[in-house]
């Protein structure tokens, strides 16, 4: 199994170092490197790492505040020259902690707990949550507490940096929750939602209408991005493709009806 990881420090010297301990550990593929967490929230938008190498002194957001808005599919290593961070660090669900300087076997070992945490406790846990998931809908947390939420009774998702909304059809107010549009649009089933720009998925059969860059779904325009267009064009093409092939489709008769 391979960890997609990023690593987060302000310090040149880390961030070498710690790319350098990546290459060279053979379950670990860098995939983000960021001198800020300013920087790698922006990223978030687009993919969820397995792990976090995550330095907590930071300027404007530090360690402790973004490890916060972190998928909990994350673990977080924290790597920090000061061990009174230790304490605060497990209260975010750090799955272990780096005191600055550290060896590559301290690294390693940290590595490893990750590792066994994703090889054992993960895949578990999305088989379970599949498996409900397909049936009936996912489960966020929102206002203070966890809502299910139908995917019969979503209509779009809209997303807002860190956060998502979630139109329903039984609910007059969005529902608000800490998640990345990447997790939303990997929980929501394919047949029946698609992505059509960097903020929204749509239900496919809420679609009303469709005017060049922008489609309305129960009334409210939405943006198609650019990114998104072709895929989206793809799918709509082959809906009506399907729909004809369907309508053709020649008649089984029996005796009795001939």
């Amino acid at each position: 199994m391979t960890l997609n990881c990023w690593i987060v420090d302000d310090e040149p010297l880390a961030l070498s170092l710690l790319e350098s301990y990546v290459n060279n550990t053979p379950f670990l593929k860098l995939t983000g490197k960021f001198s800020s967490a300013k920087a790698a929230m922006k990223e978030m938008e687009n993919q969820t790492p397995d792990v976090i190498f995550l330095d907590i002194q930071m300027p404007y957001i530090n360690g402790l505040e973004f490890a916060q808005i972190i998928n909990e599919s994350t673990k977080i290593i924290f790597t920090t020259a000061f061990k009174d961070y230790a304490i605060d660090g497990y209260k975010v669900n750090a799955i272990d902690y780096l005191l600055k300087p550290f060896s590559y076997a301290n690294f390693l070992t940290a590595a490893k707990k990750a590792l066994t945490w994703h090889e054992t406790v993960q895949p578990k846990d999305n088989s379970m949550s599949k498996k409900e998931d397909a049936v009936e809908g996912i489960f966020v947390k929102a206002d203070y507490k966890i809502i299910h939420v139908l995917f019969e009774d979503i209509i779009y998702v809209e997303g807002l940096k860190n956060y998502i909304k979630i139109f329903t059809e039984k609910r007059p107010k969005p529902i608000i929750t800490l998640m990345t549009m990447v997790n939303m649009e990997k929980a929501l089933p394919a047949d029946y939602f698609i992505r059509i720009h960097r903020s929204f998925i749509v239900k496919k059969n809420k679609i009303g209408s469709i005017n060049k860059n922008r489609l309305t779904v129960n009334g409210k325009e939405i943006p198609i991005g650019k990114t998104y267009r072709q895929n989206f064009m793809k799918e709509i093409e082959n809906a009506n493709n399907r729909f004809v092939s369907q309508k053709n489709k020649p008649q089984n008769h029996t005796s009795r009806d001939r």
